[in-house]
């Protein structure tokens, strides 16, 4: 009963995902593909006056019901977040919001959001192609 349920939300969030399009000016932008799946994600942040909170969050791009949903599920708990806390988000925690066991290959799905994530936060760390 509980797994359907979770596939249900999983399937609204895909349908009909928050926080997604545009967001211009953005501060910081992360961004990640999954070629295995075909999966994209561009997320954006635009962050308070001090710079020290996620004042806005959106994201585009498009992929799998996974990647999309876990995407979604992602932004709603980022906005008006601390910086601290977003960094503190582990893989884990973006997985298990999920509330489904999934393949490994599945795994890099719902993590695509979490690793544009990371390269927003740190963008000194995101590879240049420069």
């Amino acid at each position: 009963m509980a797994y359907d349920m979770y596939q249900e939300v999983i399937l609204q969030h895909y349908r009909s995902p928050k926080n997604f399009g545009p967001l211009s000016p953005a501060d910081r932008t992360g961004e990640e593909s999954n070629p295995l799946c075909g999966d994209h994600i561009t997320l954006r942040l635009k962050l308070d006056p001090g710079r020290e909170k996620i004042e806005e969050v959106r994201f585009e791009g498009d992929g799998c019901a996974i990647s999309m949903a876990s995407t979604s599920m992602l932004t709603e708990r980022l906005t008006g977040l601390p910086l601290r806390d977003a960094e503190a988000i582990t893989r884990d925690t973006v997985l298990q919001s999920l509330g489904i066991p999934l393949s490994p290959v599945r795994v890099k799905c719902a993590l695509t959001g979490f690793v544009a994530l990371g390269k927003a936060l740190h963008p000194e760390h995101a590879p240049t192609t420069a």
